[in-house]
């Protein structure tokens, strides 16, 4: 199992709003493999705000199959809908980092 982290730094104030475009499930949780989505929201920022959007995966293959899938419809988008976001976007920048899932506790009964 993996865990593949987006760390997202945000204009500073914009954080919550950012993670809310996450409250409604898209097409990730339809997608062979796919475990699990969390959304975090760091505490206590100055600077910038920061998000990590963490999604697990049964494995690699799943995790690269949807990775595809994804940039294959954004570049589709791209060349039907050409314009400039970037002045307006709230992301400062992003850090993608996939993680080998070694242990994992869950509550005893």
């Amino acid at each position: 199992m993996i865990k593949a982290v987006n760390t997202i730094r945000l204009k500073k104030g914009t954080g919550d709003e950012v993670a809310e475009k996450f409250n409604q499930a898209k097409s990730v949780h339809t997608f062979d493999g796919f475990v699990l989505m969390e959304v975090l929201i760091k505490e206590n920022t100055e600077e910038f705000d920061e998000i990590q959007v963490c999604t697990t995966w049964e494995d690699h293959a799943s995790f690269e199959a949807w990775r595809e899938s994804r940039a294959t419809r954004k570049a589709h988008e791209a060349q039907n809908n050409p314009k400039d976001d970037k002045a307006e976007s709230p992301i400062l920048g992003a850090e993608l980092t996939t993680y080998e899932v070694h242990v994992q506790h869950h509550p005893a009964k």
